[in-house]
């Protein structure tokens, strides 16, 4: 049964009316997340760390290319980053920064059945960058669900905190859900002009309105992906599963 047909069939488990009506619902093979009428993320209830959304996929691609150790995750949601990760590899140290507290509360009852460890921050991502001493993260994963757009200066202001957080051999990637071109060239734009130690590349999600930008560092090969790279977290299948999307990437 495709996904879209058990998002029909959920039953309301959880349901706060105020600022951004979060809700929880479930049936017997998922759990989901939504705010008002958006569903942000869809756990798989018998296999907790499977990606369930065709955009997170696109977004962990850069794990065809390395081996990200520390890695830092701007928007908790449903948490499908944070267990997806752990549960790849024993050696990888996940860090949430989540400014509602009512989505760190359903995570921790609802979407993390097998305890991952997982370090949840409740802050805002772009306060706690620019405010805490850290050092710069294998891989800064930006999946922040945003209710308004952003003003152009506050779109600058983001953009530059995320490069800012970064140095020339980490890896950022952003996912601009439900954005307009202009939105988007915007943020290509702004993200050409404020960093020189990456390649851009971007996908747009097929069948979805996503639209996932990853700046890769420079020494990367990332126009022939090798048939086989023995050093990879990801089993054999899922890198030529994904090493396939990878060829569709679009440079700006």
């Amino acid at each position: 049964m495709q996904l879209a047909k058990h998002v029909k069939q959920g039953n309301l488990t959880y349901l706060s009316q105020q600022g951004d009506a979060l809700s929880i619902s479930e049936n017997e093979y998922y759990r989901w997340l939504a705010f008002g009428d958006v569903i942000q993320s869809v756990m798989h209830k018998r296999k907790p760390w499977k990606l369930t959304l065709p955009h997170q996929t696109v977004m962990l691609l850069p794990l065809l290319f390395f081996r990200p150790i520390n890695i830092i995750e701007c928007g908790l949601g449903g948490g499908n980053f944070a267990r997806f990760l752990t549960h790849l590899h024993p050696e990888i140290t996940f860090t949430s920064i989540e400014c509602n507290k009512k989505v760190i509360d359903c995570f921790n009852e609802y979407f993390n059945p097998e305890q991952a460890h997982i370090n949840v921050i409740e802050s805002r991502a772009e306060h706690w960058l620019e405010q805490t001493n850290i050092e710069n993260p294998d891989w800064l994963i930006c999946d922040v669900y945003q209710q308004q757009l952003l003003e152009f200066k506050e779109t600058i202001a983001l953009l530059s905190t995320f490069v800012n957080a970064v140095d020339s051999t980490s890896c950022l990637s952003i996912n601009l859900p439900d954005a307009s071109d202009q939105e988007v060239n915007l943020c290509l734009t702004v993200l050409q002009q404020l960093q020189t130690n990456h390649r851009i590349v971007y996908f747009h999600v097929p069948s979805y309105l996503n639209i996932v930008i990853h700046l890769i560092p420079e020494h990367w090969r990332i126009d022939n992906v090798p048939q086989k790279n023995k050093f990879a977290y990801l089993s054999k299948n899922v890198y030529q599963h994904w090493r396939g999307f990878w060829r569709h990437f679009k440079e700006a």
